[in-house]
C-alpha cells in the first residue's frame, strides 16, 4: 500500500492513500467500509504490520463507485512528509557504503577504514519537511551544505534483541530521506548540529509498506541538484544491510513502532567531489528512490 499524509486548502493534516491514481482519505474509508481507521499515520502504524493486509484486502473488495466521494486528485492536494512529526529523533547511518567512506576519508575527518559496527547518529524530529519545501540554510552556521539520499526504514512493532534473520518482520515500510549535512557543523566528532538543523530531514513523498517491495537490498537510489546527477548507486551495496541495522539498534536500544532509520548514503557527496561542491540559494535538489518516488526541495539561504 502507498500511504500518504496530505493537506487540501479545506482540511489539516490528513492520512490517505494512493489508488487508481487518486488520493483516498483514510478515516473516510473506514467509514464507508465499517472500520474505524484513523487520520494520522503514527495511529495507522501503532495499529500493528497485520493491518496493511486487512487494509488491501478491504480495498479489494470495496466497489470503485464508493470510492468517489472520498477521493481527491494528486493536483488537489499538498503532499507532506508521511510522518510529519516523528516521536523520537530519526536514527541515522553515518558512511554505510564503501565508496562514500573512501570519498569521506579523503575530504572529511574520517579514517577511511570500514566500520566493524554501524555508526549511529541522530536526527531531531524538526529536521522534517515535505517535498516542494524549503531547506533552510542559515549562513551564519553554515558555508558547506550538502546533500545524501538515503533509503528510510520505518519500524513497525516493538523490537528489542531482533535476531538478524527475523529483523525485516519489524518493518512497516519505507520512504526516502534525504540527509542535509552542514559539512563544517561537526564538532569534535559529533554529528548532531551538522545533521539536526531545522528542515534538515526532506521525507518523503510516500511511505510504501513493505508488502510493494519485493527486495529493499536492491533498490537503485539517485540525487540530482539543478538536474545534474550527483549520486547513483544501489541499497545493495550497504555495508550493514537493513538486517544488520535492526539487529545492531536492537541491541542498544528498543525499536518502538514509528522509528525511521535513514540506512545511510552512497558516493556523490557534495563533500567528496573536486572541487568540493556545496548547496546554495535557489538550488533544487531532488532524492529518488526506486519504488518510493522522489522529493524534491529547495534552498532557501537565511542569516539568522
Amino acid at each position: 500500500m502507498k500511504l500518504l499524509t496530505y493537506q487540501t486548502a479545506d482540511t489539516e493534516p490528513r492520512l490517505g492513500f494512493l489508488h487508481n491514481n487518486q488520493v483516498i482519505d483514510m478515516e473516510d474509508f473506514g467509514e464507508i467500509s465499517n472500520f474505524p481507521l484513523p487520520s494520522d499515520m503514527l495511529d495507522l502504524i501503532d495499529m500493528g504490520i497485520e493491518i496493511i493486509a486487512e487494509l488491501n484486502e478491504m480495498v479489494a473488495e470495496t466497489p470503485e463507485n464508493y470510492f468517489k466521494e472520498i477521493a481527491y486528485n494528486l493536483e488537489e492536494v499538498t503532499l507532506l512528509a508521511p510522518i510529519q512529526k516523528p516521536r523520537k529523533n530519526i536514527i541515522g547511518i553515518g558512511l554505510n557504503y564503501t565508496e562514500h567512506v573512501a570519498e569521506s576519508a579523503r575530504t572529511l575527518d574520517t579514517t577511511g577504514k570500514l566500520p566493524q559496527k554501524p555508526i549511529i547518529f541522530s536526527k531531531p524530529p524538526t529536521t522534517v519537511t515535505g517535498t516542494n519545501t524549503e531547506i533552510i540554510k542559515n549562513t551564519k552556521l553554515t558555508s558547506q551544505l550538502d546533500w545524501e539520499v538515503e533509503l528510510a526504514v520505518v519500524i513497525g512493532k516493538h523490537g528489542k534483541y531482533v535476531p538478524k534473520a527475523d529483523a525485516l518482520d519489524y518493518v512497516f515500510g519505507y520512504t526516502v530521506i534525504n540527509d542535509i549535512s552542514a559539512r563544517d557543523c561537526r564538532r569534535e566528532g559529533q554529528w548532531i548540529v551538522s545533521k539536526g538543523q531545522d528542515t534538515f530531514a526532506p521525507m518523503g513523498p510516500i511511505l510504501v509498506t513493505k508488502d510493494e517491495i519485493e527486495n529493499p537490498h536492491n533498490l537503485n537510489l539517485s540525487l540530482k541538484v539543478n538536474g545534474i546527477e550527483k549520486q547513483n548507486s544501489n541499497t545493495k551495496f550497504m555495508l550493514f544491510n537493513i538486517n544488520d541495522l535492526i539487529e545492531d539498534l536492537s541491541i542498544v536500544f528498543t525499536l518502538e513502532p514509528g522509528d525511521i532509520i535513514a540506512t545511510g548514503t552512497p558516493a556523490g557527496v557534495g563533500a567528496g567531489r573536486d572541487p568540493q561542491e556545496w548547496l546554495h540559494h535557489g538550488d533544487v535538489v531532488e532524492a529518488s528512490v526506486e519504488g518510493i518516488g522522489t522529493i524534491s526541495n529547495i534552498v532557501r539561504e537565511v542569516s539568522l
